[in-house]
């Protein structure tokens, strides 16, 4: 099957994509600055390793604001 390019989606499929793009990029901003705010103590496990897990998709900010932060 050939890749399919930007150009091969229909204007709603582009639509589509960019506001996924947009809602995971503002997930991710999210959880970046809540990271960089939240004093060590206050985060489960540490902070570099949190910084990456947030870069995977939806599935990172989503873990991070469920299971990374501490009261």
């Amino acid at each position: 099957m050939a890749r399919r390019r930007w150009r091969d989606l229909s204007p709603a499929q582009q639509t589509g994509v960019l506001v996924l793009a947009s809602v995971q990029l503002s997930l991710a901003a999210t959880a970046w600055v809540d990271l960089a705010s939240r004093p060590p103590a206050r985060v489960n496990g540490p902070k570099p390793v949190w910084a990456a897990v947030i870069a995977v998709n939806f599935v990172g900010p989503a873990a991070w604001f469920r299971w990374g932060r501490r009261g």
